[in-house]
């Protein structure tokens, strides 16, 4: 049987060192290393281990009992969330690392919401007893009201042969029926109990919790035995092979390595692997498979279900791909609120250094680095200032020479609030291509979503996908600042096609004119990220935090009071809220609590404002234009968008 585990956590919470002790104890690695000493196994990268901060998912492996184990430290900075959702998505089960000290705090609440959307079962294991001030009690109290009440003790409630006290039968008998039943007639069986409780947990019915100190080493070892006899995993090796891209690195002689979780089937050395978009699916031959131990791998011949492994050979994988028999693609939703430009010391070539900011592309796909022609410049999306510091580091490390990032800015986005039809004709001379789509507004964070009503007899099926085909090749500006596109609902109605002067770039220019045309007509909003918070104070201090969230125009809820402190949940802009956490720590002498997750687009608060500051003009963008080219008397000539839907020749 193979199991994956990870660890996710509050950054300080001892994630890492918890990871140290299981591999050591399991014998994996010879000695156990410190964050603080930075030699921890796992924190192997020099940049983590300088800072003290895991950066970057890495992976152990050990065996115990008749198990193969596979453990995943990931980070615990909100600003490297999205290493972490993809690691997620290898777990089969997560330990959450709750300080006993500090509780639960704003990332703690981050890595829950991501495995409760990824349905991981998870443990708590609170940590640090042995420093002054723990306190258990009060952190499975706030666990409980947080996050589950369907809560269980492992420590005290739970025996290593799989006994369990009167307060685990009943709380495993009144969570499944049968077992209640059998219960009143037959009383306590402790392979049934035991058997219902893997259930439980499996399906995020239940959740349990240990304590001790990961680094005294204490309660870990039976921590590891309990999880042991709780979890199970049922992957199959017959059948095609399946898996899904969870991470790629490049090694250093430059080679590109792809981590693969093993879904289903094997995998053997020279294997042909599919991949990629199902229209246009990719085979490539598996030239090594490799097992990873930190940084050290071993080679393999074969892999099997549930395991999890690395291989070389695939040239274009990308990081949430499925792979053999898995076409669909993983959606991740840690997404960066943030671009920054990218600042070059003189003599350094922007070119060639685009193909290293590239390489860091296809390793953090949440980068979306962006060459902009107009401005001969590379701009990156990120998290927050501390990824910023890390990658002017790791270019150095890696590549060689030195960058330093402009300020971060808010990415914005763009949408409508009214149905229009948009028209696109395409037809200089020896060209022909005529699009009609209808644009309607989204639900809000859908993105941009496609519908075809257009028949057959007006335009082949072939052509009709190709429409679908180019508007989902790129991302769309809006017309108000530039900003990308989103929470756009289009509709192919109709087009037109020549039988000898039509080919496939005649309808991306019409199909993008229609696009753009349609967002002439129609009334644009400007959107911009907004996070959800809350925020934990002493009572005197909740007016302070009011007004601090209605200045940022953030929306409130109802506030509530847990004994002596204020609960205030809401959402507020990020472009207002960035920095709070700082001003929260001052005026609340570090005791205030503060936790931030993304909650998608909405409204933008200051609209015109920015619509003045960004000073995006719509007719020179060189990417796009809203007029239509027809052609009369061998020659062609522009339509302006005001007039093109009565030159169309569909209507």
């Amino acid at each position: 049987m193979n199991k994956t585990i990870g660890i996710l956590a509050h950054v300080d919470a001892g994630k890492t060192t918890f990871s140290e002790q299981l591999l050591y104890y399991t014998k994996s690695i010879k000695q156990r290393g410190r964050v603080d000493h930075q030699d921890a196994f796992l924190d192997s990268h020099q940049i983590e281990r300088q800072r003290g901060i895991t950066v970057f998912a890495d992976q152990g492996r050990f065996s115990y009992g008749n198990v193969e184990y596979y453990l995943i430290d990931t980070p615990g900075h909100i600003d490297f969330s999205p290493e972490t959702e993809r690691a997620i998505q290898a777990m089969d089960m997560a330990i959450i690392i709750v300080s006993a000290v500090e509780g639960i705090e704003g990332q703690t609440e981050t890595v829950w919401e991501l495995l409760r959307k990824h349905r991981i079962p998870c443990f708590f294991f609170i940590n640090k007893t042995d420093r002054v001030g723990a306190d258990v009690p009060r952190v499975v109290q706030d666990i409980r009201a947080n996050f589950s009440s369907d809560l269980c003790n492992l420590t005290d409630g739970f025996a290593e042969d799989g006994g369990m006290s009167e307060e685990w039968i009943d709380f495993v008998a009144e969570r499944d029926e049968a077992l209640l039943e059998y219960y009143l007639e037959k009383g306590y069986d402790r392979e049934m109990w035991l058997n219902a409780m893997r259930r439980l947990i499996q399906k995020n019915q239940a959740y349990s919790y240990a304590y001790g100190s990961a680094l005294q080493g204490i309660g870990i070892e039976s921590f590891l035995h309990k999880l042991h006899l709780l979890t199970e995993t049922d992957y199959s090796s017959e059948g095609p092979f399946a898996g899904r891209v969870y991470r790629i690195r490049h090694d250093d002689h430059g080679t590109r390595i792809t981590f693969i979780k093993a879904l289903c089937g094997t995998l053997n050395v020279r294997d042909n692997l599919k991949y990629g978009d199902g229209d246009r699916p990719v085979t490539e031959k598996i030239t090594q498979i490799r097992k990873y131990n930190g940084r050290e791998f071993m080679p393999v011949d074969r892999v099997e279900a549930g395991e999890l492994f690395a291989v070389t050979g695939l040239s274009m994988a990308a990081v949430g791909d499925g792979i053999g028999e898995l076409q669909e693609k993983a959606v991740y939703e840690m997404v960066p609120t943030l671009k920054s430009k990218v600042i070059f010391e003189p003599g350094i070539h922007v070119k060639e250094a685009l193909a290293y900011f590239k390489i860091l592309d296809a390793e953090d796909p949440s980068l979306n680095v962006i060459w902009d022609e107009r401005l001969q410049e590379i701009q990156l999306h990120v998290m927050g200032k501390i990824q910023l510091e890390v990658l002017e580091q790791l270019i150095y490390e890696r590549f060689k020479f030195k960058v330093k990032f402009d300020r971060p800015e808010i990415l914005y986005k763009e949408t409508i609030d009214t149905q229009v039809n948009g028209y696109g004709h395409f037809e200089p001379l020896g060209h022909y291509a005529e699009v009609h789509l209808q644009l309607r507004p989204g639900e809000r964070n859908s993105g941009i979503t496609f519908k075809n009503v257009c028949h057959a007899d007006d335009l082949s099926v072939g052509n009709q996908n190709l429409i679908r085909h180019h508007l989902f090749e790129r991302e769309h500006h809006g017309l108000l600042t530039g900003s990308p596109l989103t929470d756009v609902e289009i509709t192919l109605l109709t087009g037109r096609a020549h039988n000898k002067h039509t080919t496939g770039g005649d309808f991306r220019e019409a199909a993008f004119r229609a696009l753009r045309q349609g967002l002439e007509q129609s009334s644009n909003v400007l959107l911009e990220p907004y996070y959800q918070f809350k925020i934990k104070v002493d009572l005197e201090q909740i007016g302070r935090v009011i007004s601090d969230i209605g200045q940022a125009s953030g929306r409130l809820d109802a506030p509530r009071n847990e004994g002596e402190k204020a609960i205030l949940t809401g959402t507020v802009p990020v472009a207002t809220f960035m920095d709070y956490n700082s001003q929260l720590a001052s005026f609340t002498h570090g005791k205030g609590v503060l936790s931030l997750t993304f909650a998608g687009y909405d409204r933008c608060h200051n609209e015109q404002e920015i619509i003045e500051r960004i000073g995006y003009n719509k007719d020179a963008d060189p990417e796009y234009t809203s007029s239509s080219i027809f052609c009369a008397k061998g020659q062609g000539y522009t339509v302006g968008w005001k007039e093109a839907e009565g030159n169309m020749h569909a209507l």
